[in-house]
């Protein structure tokens, strides 16, 4: 039996995290992994896969370039799912060799197999050449999640798939049925639609990306459309078949019939614990897997800790791994800070759309006096030198103290222009801040001084 300090179930963002943290504080800490390549879902299936193919996909159709050299120009005729899943491959190989050497570099032992809990403190790892006993102080639960399995649905790896299983698809689709117009259907969405593919969207709620600023999310929808994407909102999938031709048929709720060459269902994802026994461990999980922590994500045993998508919302890797490494930092009483207000979210649609803070709907419901500025990639001139002319940004501020309440962005880079609006948020900085500032020009964080005089000019 080897014994432990922490023990951290799941190597993906959240579990990687923590594992470091532990062995930053000197402890003697070990992953337990299923699969042979550690990672996790967001290294091997998920975000970075998903995030490689969209910047492929960008590269090879010549996205940005098109409003220079016409809507013909694209830097390879004829993209196939091979393109893509070179750079995908490629890619996916350095992110594990990275994550390898991280662990390795600290300290921290890697066992592959899958863990089991015998009791609180007792877990069994099996593999292919036997199991192995492992003792913990502390344990971290990080397995993630996978893709729900719905029986109206029946998966076949080929031409109707799940989001896991993307690039397992022989040829890239003439007309593709997404079923889930959340993050991950619409993200896949924009890529195909890109790529010149016939996207047809079904989902049951009136809008995309309910979470995010609805203007964001209009102009998105507005964009997918103008790429011949159709949105059918307010609509359920009641069957899905093949047809004798090898096509797919999505049947719905209203009795409309949509055909596709493909079909790709992206409605939820389900806690990878059906393994774990964590009822041995005196744990419980919900009907989809998750497994309810506290503030300092404790689940019902005090020295469990669950971290990630298996906890559930916001189920984002940058989330899961701050989750990882405050989880480790408090097991073992260290004094680290975190501030879940001030996360930002990033949504790699075509273009992205990212913010943090507020957004109009929730500042009105709180009879907040607010104000909006504005800024128009069109009219900034690194837009018009990149090609990235579809943006726009909007603070939101308080009209008497004129404190920054969000910040919310729709365009390329978004993502990424975000963070200058993150410190200033942390901060609790005024919008003054942004128009006694200067920028470099140019630049798309021009943005921000537009915006902000935009704001101003309103309060009159």
């Amino acid at each position: 039996m080897q014994p432990y300090d922490l023990i951290v179930i799941g190597s993906g963002p959240g579990g990687q995290r923590a594992a470091i943290q532990g062995a930053k504080a000197g402890k003697r800490v070990a992953v337990v992994e299923k699969q042979a390549a550690i990672g996790g879902v967001c290294i091997n299936t998920g975000t970075i896969p998903s995030k490689t193919m969209r910047e492929a996909v960008l590269h090879l159709s010549g996205f940005y370039s098109k409003s220079f050299y016409g809507s013909n120009y694209n830097v390879k005729e004829n993209v196939t799912m091979a393109d893509l899943n070179f750079r995908v491959q490629r890619v996916i190989e350095n992110e594990v060799a990275v994550t390898q050497d991280q662990l390795k570099r600290n300290g921290v032992d890697v066992i592959h197999g899958f863990g089991k809990f015998m009791d609180a403190h007792h877990l069994r790892v099996e593999n292919g050449n036997g199991y192995t006993e492992l003792e913990g102080q502390y344990f971290v639960v990080a397995t993630g999640t996978k893709p729900a399995v719905n029986t109206k649905v029946p998966l076949n790896g080929r031409n109707i798939i799940n989001s896991d299983q993307i690039l397992t698809m022989p040829a890239i689709p003439r007309t593709l049925i997404v079923v889930g117009g959340g993050v991950i259907g619409v993200e896949y969405a924009c890529m195909f639609a890109t790529l010149g593919v016939r996207v047809i969207i079904v989902e049951k709620r009136p809008r995309l990306l309910e979470f995010a600023d609805t203007e964001m999310v209009e102009a998105l929808t507005y964009h997918m459309r103008d790429h011949r994407a159709t949105l059918r909102l307010n609509e359920e999938v009641e069957s899905v078949e093949e047809t004798p031709e090898g096509k797919v048929a999505a049947n719905l709720v209203s009795k409309k019939r949509i055909n596709g060459d493909a079909l790709l269902y992206a409605i939820g994802r389900q806690g990878n614990v059906d393994k774990l026994d964590l009822a041995a461990a005196g744990i419980e999980s919900d009907d989809r897997g998750r497994i309810k922590v506290d503030a300092d994500f404790r689940t019902s045993q005090s020295h469990i800790f669950a971290v990630g998508d298996v906890i559930g919302f916001p189920s984002l890797a940058s989330v899961s791994m701050e989750q990882g490494r405050i989880s480790a930092a408090r097991a073992f009483g260290l004094q680290v800070q975190t501030d879940p207000a001030s996360y930002p979210y990033g949504i790699y649609t075509i273009p992205q759309i990212s913010f943090i803070g507020k957004t109009e709907e929730q500042l009105t419901d709180a009879d907040v006096p607010y104000e909006v500025g504005v800024a128009y990639y069109r009219e900034i001139a690194r837009g018009q030198i990149s090609g990235h002319t579809d943006g726009r940004l909007k603070l939101l501020f308080h009209r008497e103290t004129l404190e920054l309440l969000g910040v919310h962005i729709f365009g390329e880079d978004a993502a990424e222009l975000l963070h200058i609006g993150q410190a200033v948020f942390k901060l609790k900085g005024k919008i003054t801040y942004f128009i006694n500032t200067v920028f470099n020009y140019p630049t798309l964080a021009e943005c921000y001084k537009t915006a902000a005089f935009n704001g101003l000019n309103r309060l009159g």
